[in-house]
């Protein structure tokens, strides 16, 4: 069974950091195609960033703020985003996703997304 395990919200005062961690289950984690999303408040789910399988390429979206980075440990099956200086704009449910590479149209997961809130 994939699981995909996201860890590391909750509640962040505003310009501090962010690191989530989305450890991979039940998949070859080396031939999927790893992307975080967010899902701000009364927004639909957008992607911020996906991370290749072999070359560990990374792509941002040009609509999410700028200030993010993805990267992948392939040892422990975990992909990370992280972030400094969070504002109120950054509060939103953060997934993991992962895509087979091995097809055009490969099997896809998400996690069940973990909530970050930017406040005082």
């Amino acid at each position: 069974q994939v699981q995909l395990v996201e860890s590391g919200g909750g509640l962040v005062q505003p310009g501090g950091s962010l690191r989530l961690s989305c450890a991979a289950f039940g998949l070859a984690f080396t031939d999927y195609r790893m992307s975080w999303y967010l899902q701000a408040p009364g927004k639909e789910r957008e992607l911020v960033a996906t991370i290749d399988d072999f070359t560990h390429r990374t792509k941002y979206a040009d609509s999410v703020k700028d200030g993010f980075t993805i990267f992948r440990d392939d040892v422990v099956f975990t992909v990370y985003l992280q972030k400094s200086y969070l504002n109120s704009q950054d509060t939103a449910v953060y997934f993991c996703h992962a895509q087979d590479s091995r097809a055009i149209s490969g099997a896809e997961y998400w996690g069940q997304g973990t909530q970050v809130t930017v406040s005082p």
